[in-house]
Order: structure tokens, then C-alpha cells, then sequence
């Protein structure tokens, strides 16, 4: 299975260059404990940390590289902080396209081994991402860069790839298929909007739409806070949130989020980076689900929405969790680091502090 059985509703490409690694067809997994900790019945989390390069960027990259191959581009040049880059990068191996990726300084060295490992090269650049004029040079010197080399910048964004971009609106069809019975909600974590933006896209031919809500750090406040104050534009703003994949300060699409969000009756919300990483770990305790931080960040916008009251208990809430945990080594090494015991001598030792555990239990 890939994205490709979605061929008839994505822009059209020739059959010999669609390539595929398997990304889709993710699972759709009910919540056990979080759920009905929040008081929420039916809550959803849709694991986009199980494609191919461990994040919903795969749809992504599948759909921009295809074109890049139907094309005959001669390499690809793009952006990332780290999922985009590990996915276009599997793409153009697959390919056998060069791929060159501008970086956001910050990116974790865990994605950037990743990238380094399918043959990427990298060059980071100081202030990208978290500067808004900085990245909107950045931007526009890539743009130039990609025409001078007859290519097209691939980011992961309708403003600079919208077929690329039309791979990710499969996330919504296959919601549709997931929970025929209808779903009540969507919390998306949001960055430059594009993913967002996809998943209320992808639910325009649906018999009936969700609430698409936006969710972003409170230090990365582009579109959820301008969403929820009722304006009518997003707004570029200093970057401080040290979550990975979300430092985006730059409107990007935005826009064109925002007021897909509002015509759906979404909200936004806006997390502190201590409750998305507080997240993350319940996820990975609690439901068995590994995600790096920005994958916990929807999440933790529904646990807000439940605590100013706007979630009803028997709604069918669904959030994304859009990558894997081992892409980010600190976030993990944050959660576990004073957990790892000394070796012990034997099973002896062992069964003495299993014991112990049970008489405090």
C-alpha cells in the first residue's frame, strides 16, 4: 500500500516515476489511558511516526520527489529542521536525484544522521528558522538557487511545493476510511501551517468536516494565538520554542491556515514547551507510543482544549502524532536520564528490588 491508491485525487504524474517506500496507511489507535484521564471517550491518535522515515513528512517527500523524477530534475534543494530533510533525502536515494539541504541550525543531530545516511548534503545556516527576516532570505536565495539549477525548491509548504504538499492531504481520506462514523476533531501541530493547512484540504470532499484546530508552542505564536484572538492574518514573530520541527517564524501558509481552520470551526491553541515534553512522556508511558516532541505537541493542545471547557466528553477527537521518538536523542535522554540503574549482581539483587516495589505498591 502507499499513497499512490490516491493517485485519482493527487496532481497527476506518470506512473513510471511514482515512487513508494510504503508511506501511508497508517494506524489509527484508540486512546487506553490519556483519554479517559482527560475525560475524553473517544480519542484517537493517528501514528504517522510508523512511515517509512519515521514522519508524516514521507507523504510529503514521496509526492515532491515523484515530480522531481517525472521532471528530470537534475537534484533536489530544500529546507529542513530535520523530518523533511530524512524524507526527501530517502526519496532522491530511491531516485538517484543529488539532494542538498539548507538546515535549520538546530536541528537534532539524530535527524541529521539520518539525512547523512541517505546521502544528503548538508549545509546549516545560522539563524534560519528562528529569524523571520533571515529565513525569508534564506528562502528566496533558494528559490534562485533551484531556478539557476533547473529545479524547483522542495519545502514542505504549498507556498513552494503544493503538489508535494498534496501527498500530505492523504491523512485526511484515510481518517475517512479509519472512522466512517464521523470525527468531531483534529488537532494538528503546526509550524509554517502547510500540514494543517493539508489535513482540512484533504477533508473538503468529505461528507462532512471536522474541527481542524492549530496548535502550536506559545514561543513559535504565528497562527494559533491571531486564530483564537479572531484576526485576520498570521503574523511572523521571534522564535524561542526549543521544539524540534515548530520553529517556523515565518507566515508561510499561514494565511491560508488560519482561515481553513476558522472555516471549519477549529481554535487555536498555544502549548508551553514543559507540557509538550510532559506529553511526550504520558505518551510513550501510558499508551506505548514513541514520539519525539513535536509529535506529542497535538495532544497537548487538546489537553488545553479540555481545560478551558471545549471539548465535549463524548466527542470523537482525533490528534496527530507526526514523528518518531528516535529522531530526537535529547528529548529522550531528557525523559529517561535518571531512570538507567547501576548493574546489579544477580537475578538474586533483582528479585529484592521487584520485591520491595510491591510492598510499597
Amino acid at each position: 500500500m502507499s499513497l499512490w491508491r490516491f493517485a485519482d485525487h493527487l496532481p497527476a504524474v506518470a506512473e513510471h516515476a511514482r515512487l513508494t517506500l510504503g508511506e501511508g496507511d497508517t494506524p489509527l489507535v484508540r486512546s487506553r489511558n490519556i483519554g479517559p484521564s482527560l475525560g475524553l471517550e473517544r480519542l484517537f491518535f493517528k501514528i504517522e511516526s510508523s512511515n517509512p522515515t519515521g514522519s508524516y513528512k514521507d507523504r510529503f517527500a514521496a509526492s515532491a520527489v515523484s515530480h522531481l523524477v517525472a521532471e528530470n530534475a537534475p537534484l533536489c534543494i530544500g529546507t529542513s529542521s530535520g523530518n523533511a530533510g530524512a524524507a526527501l533525502a530517502a526519496y532522491c536515494a530511491l531516485a538517484g536525484i543529488r539532494c542538498v539541504l539548507a538546515i535549520v541550525e538546530s536541528a537534532p543531530r539524530g535527524k541529521l544522521r539520518q539525512m547523512l545516511a541517505y546521502g544528503a548534503e548538508l549545509f546549516p545556516i545560522q539563524g534560519f528558522g528562528t529569524d523571520a527576516e533571515k529565513t525569508r532570505q534564506v528562502m528566496a536565495d533558494l528559490e534562485q538557487l533551484a531556478a539557476d539549477n533547473h529545479t524547483r525548491v522542495q519545502i514542505s509548504a504549498f507556498k513552494y511545493s503544493p503538489k508535494g504538499m498534496a501527498g500530505v492531504e492523504t491523512i485526511s481520506r484515510e481518517l475517512c476510511e479509519q472512522l466512517a462514523e464521523g470525527i468531531d476533531h483534529v488537532f494538528c501541530p503546526t509550524s509554517g501551517g502547510g500540514l494543517t493547512w493539508a489535513v482540512a484540504r484533504g477533508f473538503e470532499s468529505a461528507s462532512s468536516t471536522p474541527a481542524i484546530h492549530c496548535v502550536q508552542p506559545s514561543g513559535n505564536n504565528t497562527v494559533a494565538g491571531p486564530l483564537r484572538e479572531g484576526a485576520a492574518q498570521a503574523c511572523s514573530c521571534d522564535c524561542t520554542t526549543t521544539i524540534s520541527g515548530l520553529q517556523v517564524a515565518n507566515v508561510i501558509d499561514g494565511n491560508n491556515t488560519l482561515h481553513a481552520c476558522r472555516a471549519s470551526g477549529g481554535m487555536g491553541y498555544l502549548v508551553e514547551d514543559e507540557q509538550v515534553y510532559a506529553m511526550q512522556q504520558r505518551l510513550a508511558r501510558e499508551e506505548g507510543v514513541f514520539c519525539e516532541p513535536a509529535g506529542a505537541v497535538a495532544l497537548a493542545g487538546a489537553a488545553e482544549a479540555v481545560r478551558m471547557g471545549e471539548l465535549a466528553s463524548d466527542a470523537t477527537v482525533v490528534c496527530l502524532v507526526t514523528g518518531s521518538g528516535f529522531k530526537d536523542d535529547a528529548s529522550v535522554e531528557r525523559m529517561t536520564a535518571d531512570l538507567l540503574r547501576p548493574p546489579v549482581e544477580s537475578v538474586e539483587e533483582l528479585a529484592q528490588v521487584v520485591n520491595e516495589s510491591r510492598c510499597i505498591e
